[in-house]
């Protein structure tokens, strides 16, 4: 097994080797991923005259809501794919280029055209490489492995890192100079992620992540490539239909991919559920998992407002010179994760500490998503103290960032380690359940 042949090698930390190039190759995928996504909404309803693409405000809204959405859906392709075809080190190889291809799209002046195909080139390449890097650091460890959890929390401070750090570079330089050249930097970044994933992962790696769990037989690629091809000359119908018809807009776009969002999950437990292959252990523990599901979803339909309607009032609505200093619009979203590395360590502390008397993690939840709803209620409050014409202080923006990233800090590492590494655990290797969908 690979984690027992890679467990030993205690270079990076105490851990095997290979965490330092999954957390170097995750860092830079979320650098990329971040700093595009902190340019992306100003890019849309900017004016032409600034280098944006002049779109209705609403409708930027509309497209970024979309994107969010599919992104996570996406990550269901990219579990599927290298749990029956391609392994999770070869999926994160091509998820890797193909973000890298989406953010060099948006790096040259393609307009509306150009914003679509670079979306379509992140969403897939974000499903097929963001679940399977966590699946791949897994791997690192025997079960049994007592620095699994501690390597999670590693892997993690890469991801947040990543994510702190491109508002800065890639949001300072789009908004300051040229949107185009501030997703060049996410191109860059991801293109750094994606050498020192090759190189260093041949050395580190092992057998880690090259094990197709449950490949499809050569009968069941057929059928497979037939359903893809009638999939996508559905979709193209489709298109084609609401092109002329007048009704292929955001809005029944956004329609579509809400329905989609209710009915893929929905779809999905119930064949768990109803699957032979399903214990009555793994049922019962599916059916617990559910509530927690639902509550995943609220918070991060809050959460991802950070990146639309907290960014737009970052924009429009916030005080941003200071001294003569001002502040770039997109450096908010940096907030995030910066309050996720400071202060996730000393709850986790105080989660050790408490031990026994910690709060279950169904109560942490709940905790956490009465924060994420206070941290849109306290935004309520500037209107009412000075009015919806005056600009506000950055400060209530911080505090709104602090308390939604409260409903993450939570949950213990321990749990969020487990249930990271099970992103995947709808489509996993690790589910049985689903090796005949």
């Amino acid at each position: 097994m690979s984690s027992q042949k890679t467990s030993n090698e205690k270079t990076f930390f105490g851990h095997p080797r290979g965490l330092f190039t999954l957390f170097s190759t995750e860092l830079w995928e979320r650098f990329s991923y971040y700093g595009m996504k902190a340019l992306l909404i100003y890019y849309m309803y900017d004016k032409l005259k600034n280098g944006g693409l002049g779109l209705d405000q609403g409708t930027a809204a509309s497209i970024m809501s979309v994107y969010g959405a599919l992104v996570y859906m996406s990550g269901i392709i990219g579990g599927w794919i290298a749990d029956r075809i391609l392994g999770g080190r070869r999926t994160i190889f091509y998820g890797g280029i193909l973000i890298m291809c989406g953010h060099i799209a948006l790096s040259f002046p393609g307009g509306v055209v150009a914003l679509f195909i670079s979306m379509v080139f992140i969403i897939i390449g974000t499903g097929l490489l963001k679940p399977n890097v966590a699946n791949v650091v897994g791997d690192l460890y025997t079960k049994e492995d007592i620095r699994r959890d501690a390597g999670f929390s590693i892997y993690y401070m890469g991801v947040n890192l990543g994510a702190f750090i491109a508002p800065y570079i890639a949001g300072t330089l789009g908004q300051k100079i040229n949107y185009h050249l501030g997703f060049s930097m996410a191109a860059i970044g991801m293109a750094l992620g994606l050498i020192f994933y090759v190189i260093s992962g041949r050395k580190t790696l092992g057998e880690a992540g090259t094990k197709v769990p449950h490949p499809l037989s050569p009968k069941e690629k057929k059928q497979m490539y037939v359903k893809v091809l009638i999939g996508l000359l559905i979709i193209a119908l489709l298109v084609v239909i609401g092109a002329l018809t007048d009704n292929l807009t955001v809005s029944a776009f956004s329609t579509v991919i809400s329905i989609l969002g209710v009915l893929i999950p929905l779809c999905y437990f119930i064949v768990m559920l109803s699957s032979k292959k399903t214990s009555d252990v793994e049922r019962s523990r599916l059916l617990a998992y559910i509530p927690l599901f639902i509550a995943a979803v609220i918070f991060w339909s809050i959460e991802e407002q950070g990146s639309v309607i907290l960014a737009i009032y970052a924009d429009q609505r916030t005080q941003l010179s200071l001294g003569g200093f001002t502040i770039a619009s997109s450096w908010f979203q940096s907030l995030n994760p910066v309050f996720i590395v400071v202060f996730a360590p000393v709850l986790a502390a105080l989660w050790t500490k408490l031990g026994k008397r910690q709060p279950i993690t169904p109560h942490k939840f709940s905790l956490g998503l009465v924060f994420a709803g206070l941290s849109f209620l306290i935004m309520v409050l500037p209107a009412l103290i000075s009015g919806t014409d005056t600009l506000v202080s950055p400060l209530w923006l911080v505090a709104s960032f602090f308390l939604v990233v409260r409903r993450i800090m939570s949950i213990s590492s321990r749990t969020l380690g487990h249930n990271k590494a099970g992103t995947r655990c709808l489509f996993s290797s690790n589910n049985e359940s689903l090796a005949a969908f």
